[in-house]
């Protein structure tokens, strides 16, 4: 194997467990079947969390922001039930 493919082989494997962070599988339901995304946003503000940012991903609703404790938080939840479904927090 050469120096180069060896390079691009590590540069993949690193990137790796990145994209599977970035991927949740939060519901099969319809989108007709989700809570909307005020009741979401009230849920989410009621946990104790500060969003930056809030967005559809996938079949999950997304927030970008902060703990409680002032903890950088992305937090994936449940558009049906409303649960975390996978948080990365700092």
């Amino acid at each position: 194997m050469t120096l180069k493919l060896k390079l691009i082989a590590a540069a993949l494997l690193a990137l790796a467990p990145t994209a599977a962070l970035a991927d949740a599988d939060c519901t099969a339901e319809p989108k007709e079947k989700w809570m909307s995304e005020a009741a979401m946003k009230a849920k989410i503000d009621a946990l104790g969390y500060k969003v930056k940012t809030f967005q559809v991903s996938g079949s999950c609703y997304e927030i970008y922001g902060w703990t409680k404790e002032g903890k950088r938080a992305e937090v994936y939840f449940n558009p049906v039930s409303g649960e975390i479904v996978k948080s990365e927090i700092e």
